[in-house]
């Protein structure tokens, strides 16, 4: 297998690879969030009906910030990351082998080898390519050709690297 495509110097690109990436990144702080949120209103409903008192009210309160505070870190990454990343829109590249995948973005460049990533998670514009439980890297579907796409589908597939 062999598929070589360009990326062009889109200011939008390097931003929606930012965002898929932290998403993944960023979606234990979330669930977290949720968490405290929830733990932070059951102990406060559950203090005013028992009457404990204001102590462990503020405690709840805190937990309850807390929560917020930690489900708004994610999205406040995201378009952190969004907005800073449209400046580092440079041409760059992809081939991608039966041993690994090289890119290269202006002067830099770097690979993976197939036989480090542990899996591909998918999303509608790119195949997120994960070494061991960390997510390396994207590989852009809408910038290869619908053959090429299939091609490199099947050879993940194959290596038992896309979910089931």
């Amino acid at each position: 297998m062999q598929i070589r495509f360009d990326v062009p110097a889109d200011p939008g690109y390097p931003g929606r690879v930012a965002a898929v990436l932290s998403a993944v990144r960023l979606r234990k702080f979330t669930v977290i969030g949720a968490w405290l949120l929830g733990l932070g209103v059951a102990g406060l409903a559950l203090a005013r009906v028992a009457g404990w008192g204001e102590p462990l009210e503020s405690l709840y309160y805190a937990l309850i910030i807390a929560g917020v505070l930690s489900m708004l870190y994610a999205p406040w990454v995201r378009f952190k990351a969004k907005r800073q990343s449209g400046k580092y829109a440079v041409e760059g590249g992809y081939d991608i082998t039966d041993d690994n995948i090289m890119m290269t973005s202006g002067s830099e460049s770097g690979g993976i080898a197939w036989d480090g990533v542990s899996r591909v998670a998918e999303t509608p514009e790119f195949w997120i390519v994960y070494v061991g439980r960390i997510p390396a890297t994207v590989i852009p579907k809408n910038l290869m050709s619908a053959a090429e796409a299939e091609t490199l589908r099947a050879f993940m597939d194959e290596r038992g690297l896309l979910p089931e």
